[in-house]
């Protein structure tokens, strides 16, 4: 059991599981977080690990019940609803929010380092990129997980340990500490972490199940056990980073409080690291959105090779789709989707994490009740945002 724990595909998926998490909106909050909550920073970064880590691998242990296949998961709301869900989740995802914000986030932090290129050309580029990395749809893991993961994880934990032993005095706030803790909290649905919980999540068990499962005998109970694990090392790295870049925050920050957020991760860390330390900025800002969008872009160019056009477009095409409608809003900049997502992720997160919880209670208590649960969060995130 120890030795299988420590297994290379494990640890090689766990590697993928947090690079995939881990896009350019996960380097932005934290710190904004450690920035705005400073001496509170314990109960700020507490409210954000429960929204932003528990409830991903609450979405993870739910798509695992289900054997890797999110249809079935949402499904059970109804034929309409679950696809309705399904679309909405596989477009917020990808070139509706979170792919053009990590397009643009991406720009404004490498920006300094490409002064002449404007955002187009910026997007055309980062775009035809991902198309090269993405369009063999079975080695994303291996890809994200060998390559792209130890780059940023090496960069990151360069510029967060030169951060901790070159710390000054921490920023001072008058929010309560419950106040730190709930903003914090809400924060941590920005990341939408639940949906890459459910989506990609049944990437991964797909992939698992095609690399070590012998043909036509799908052992579920080994396929179960290796995403668990691969997902706690995923997710266990996702904290740890979390709790380093809200220090950086906290510690760094200082004047910093009304810096565009796209530009926070990288104005810290050249106050960190200095000049000398562009090209590891560089590498951390690259690799963080380059390891999300491939996964977004493969989930969502699946959903229109399967579910929109039943297999008969294909998935290369599909990705080419994907990889055009994402240019769309990106070049509208990061504001503008920053404004356009927020009410939608206010409003859907509650609703997604009722389907998570009634799922899992589905699977394990036989608790058949999903619709009325979720309507009635829907109702009530309505009026709260409303209100």
């Amino acid at each position: 059991m120890r030795k299988f724990f420590f297994s290379s595909e494990i640890l090689t998926t766990g590697l993928a599981i947090f690079s995939m998490f881990f896009g350019a909106g996960n380097l932005m909050f934290p710190i904004r977080i450690g920035l705005e909550s400073g001496d509170k920073l314990a109960w700020a970064i507490t409210g954000f690990l429960l929204s932003a880590l528990l409830i991903p691998l609450a979405a993870l242990i739910a798509i695992i019940l289900f054997q890797g296949d999110y249809r079935l998961f949402f499904m059970r709301l109804g034929r309409i609803p679950g696809f309705f869900f399904i679309f909405f989740c596989t477009s917020i995802a990808g070139p509706l929010i979170a792919m053009p914000r990590i397009v643009t986030l991406s720009y404004i932090m490498i920006s300094p380092f490409i002064p002449q290129m404007s955002l187009f050309v910026f997007s055309i580029l980062f775009l035809f990129i991902t198309f090269l990395a993405t369009y063999k749809e079975n080695k994303i893991v291996d890809f994200l997980g060998t390559f792209i993961s130890p780059l940023l994880l090496f960069s990151l934990i360069i510029i967060i340990a030169k951060g901790y032993f070159t710390s000054s005095l921490v920023t001072t706030t008058d929010e309560t500490t419950l106040t730190a803790f709930w903003k914090s909290f809400v924060v941590g649905y920005k990341t939408l972490d639940i949906l890459a919980g459910i989506l990609f999540s049944s990437i991964v068990i797909t992939i698992l199940q095609k690399n070590y499962s012998s043909p036509g005998k799908p052992n579920f109970q080994k396929l179960a056990f290796m995403s668990f694990q691969s997902g706690l090392i995923g997710i266990g790295l996702l904290g740890l980073v979390y709790i380093g870049l809200s220090y950086l925050g906290a510690y760094h920050g200082h004047g910093l409080e009304y810096i565009n957020e796209g530009e926070l991760f990288s104005t810290i860390s050249f106050r960190v690291l200095g000049s000398h330390g562009a090209f590891i900025i560089a590498t951390a800002v690259l690799m963080a959105c380059y390891s999300t969008i491939i996964a977004l872009a493969a989930v969502y160019a699946e959903f229109l090779n399967t579910q929109i056009s039943n297999d008969k477009l294909g998935y290369i095409p599909a990705l080419g789709i994907t990889l055009a409608l994402t240019m769309i809003p990106s070049n509208f900049g990061l504001a503008a989707i920053l404004e356009f997502s927020a009410p939608i992720i206010i409003i859907g997160y509650p609703a997604l994490i009722a389907i998570t919880l009634c799922n899992i209670a589905y699977k394990i208590f036989n608790f058949k009740p999903i619709k009325i649960p979720v309507a009635l969060t829907l109702l009530m995130s309505l009026i709260l945002y409303f209100s």
